[in-house]
């Protein structure tokens, strides 16, 4: 019995041995399981899309109906209100005459983030992303749908810090959304997941 172990079961063992044969191949894990993991990373990203543009949309559609043509609302003394506004301009208020060209801006956003995401494989890239592009969709949506026009319509502010610009939810997922790409890009993580060192 031992002899026929010996005789049959030595050749099979160094060969059949799974373990040595995925060991000496990582990459091919990796390949077998990136579809999946990049299919997490695209509903990540647009979860975080959806809830950040469902937030935008609904405060601004309590705004408009409870606190314009009405008088600010103090939130934290003279420091924090909310103020209802028309912003024709790009984020924070600034160039106002330029409408047409921001919507352009952001629906190039868009576009390049949804081509994008077909290679993002980071989670962190996910979320950021993600924010980027339901802050875009939150005020693309009002340059298309309000006054005064399609694709001139003007976004509706609410936030107003003292001595500061007033300013949106879709502004603020907008800059969260630009910070964290420029942490990560100090950190070296590409979109694809992988990390480099210059």
């Amino acid at each position: 019995m031992a002899e026929a172990e010996r005789v049959i079961g030595t050749p099979d063992t160094p060969e059949a041995g799974p373990e040595p044969e995925q060991s000496s191949g990582p990459g091919e894990r990796e390949s077998a399981g990136a579809r999946p993991r990049g299919k997490r990373r695209i509903a990540v990203l647009f979860a975080v899309a959806a809830f950040a543009y469902a937030l935008d949309l609904v405060s601004k559609m309590i705004v408009v109906a409870k606190l314009e043509h009405h008088a600010p609302i103090d939130i934290v003394g003279d420091w924090l209100r909310f103020e209802a506004i028309r912003n024709a301009g790009a984020a924070f208020g600034f160039g106002e005459a330029f409408t047409v060209i921001f919507t352009v801006i952001a629906t190039a956003v868009i576009v390049v983030i949804a081509r994008l995401a077909r290679k993002l494989y980071s989670l962190p890239w996910a979320i950021a992303l993600g924010l980027l592009l339901g802050g875009a969709l939150g005020n693309l949506t009002d340059r298309i749908f309000r006054a005064p026009g399609v694709f001139e319509g003007a976004v509706v502010d609410f936030i107003a810090p003292k001595h500061f610009a007033v300013f949106n939810l879709a502004d603020s997922a907008i800059v969260c959304g630009g910070i964290l790409i420029v942490l990560l890009s100090f950190k070296g993580l590409d979109p694809d997941g992988t990390v480099h060192k210059d």
